[in-house]
């Protein structure tokens, strides 16, 4: 479809059909994006969670919340994951698999800001059917996994614990 700006430009878009799209934060830092990411969608959609953390020695994710229906009749088309941070990848490939897994036909994760080696690793774990939407990189991770120089723990953060 076809638009103009206020300033005369015209631009394409495409409508949205909002009733097939659900957006996943991840437990806990994710829901610091929920409100907003739904204040720029045409209307509200469906939010699903996946609570997932990092093993403290291994790094891996490990999954203690999920809940996605299990009927296949309230699979999302487009699934929007919503986390701050992208270290590692493990987090993010983990929620790739489980909403692949669950049927989506295509994710966009969203993240503030990512380390390149994690952010690399997660987009190439389902690249046919995932993008990555970040808004800034750094280059790499501490030994513990952590972005460098980073803004540390953002569930943390947010929830002022740890």
């Amino acid at each position: 479809m076809q638009d103009e700006t206020p300033i005369g430009f015209e631009y394409s878009f495409e409508a949205v059909d909002c009733s097939k799209i659900t957006l996943v934060p991840i437990l806990r830092s994710g829901l610091g994006m929920v409100e907003a990411v739904q204040s720029i969608l045409p209307e509200a959609v469906t939010v699903h969670h996946l609570g997932l953390f990092r093993e403290k020695l291994t790094l891996q994710p490990v999954e203690y919340y999920n809940n996605l229906p299990q009927s296949q009749a309230n699979v999302a088309k487009l699934a929007i994951v919503v986390d701050p941070i992208i270290a590692t990848g493990q987090t993010c490939i983990a929620a790739i698999q489980s909403l692949k897994e669950w049927g989506v036909e295509k994710i966009i994760v969203l993240s503030v800001l990512g380390a390149y080696p994690g952010v690399t690793r997660a987009a190439e774990e389902w690249p046919e059917g995932t993008e990555v939407w970040i808004g800034g990189l750094d280059e790499g991770l501490t030994d513990k996994g952590m972005i460098k120089p980073g803004v540390g723990d953002i569930g943390n953060r947010l929830f002022k614990t740890g």
